[in-house]
C-alpha cells in the first residue's frame, strides 16, 4: 500500500474536496493522484502557500512551503 499524506492542512485544503491520508495499492496511481493534488492545490488555492511533493518510502508527502 502507498499513502498520500498532506503534511499540514491549510484552511483552503480543509474547505476543498481533497482527502488526506489516502491509501492506494498501486505506486503509479498514488504518484499520479498526488501530482494531481499538488497541481490543484498550487493553482486553485489562495496562493498564501506553495505545495511540493516528496516521496518518502511508501508515502507521497505533500508539503507546504
Amino acid at each position: 500500500m502507498f499513502k498520500i499524506v498532506v503534511d499540514r492542512e491549510c484552511g483552503c485544503f480543509r474547505r476543498s474536496d481533497l482527502q488526506n491520508n489516502q491509501e492506494i495499492e498501486s505506486k503509479d496511481v498514488a504518484l499520479e493522484k498526488s501530482l494531481e493534488m499538488v497541481e490543484i492545490m498550487n493553482e486553485n488555492f489562495c496562493d498564501k502557500h506553495s505545495f511540493t511533493l516528496q516521496e518518502v518510502g511508501d508515502t507521497f508527502l505533500i508539503k507546504m512551503g
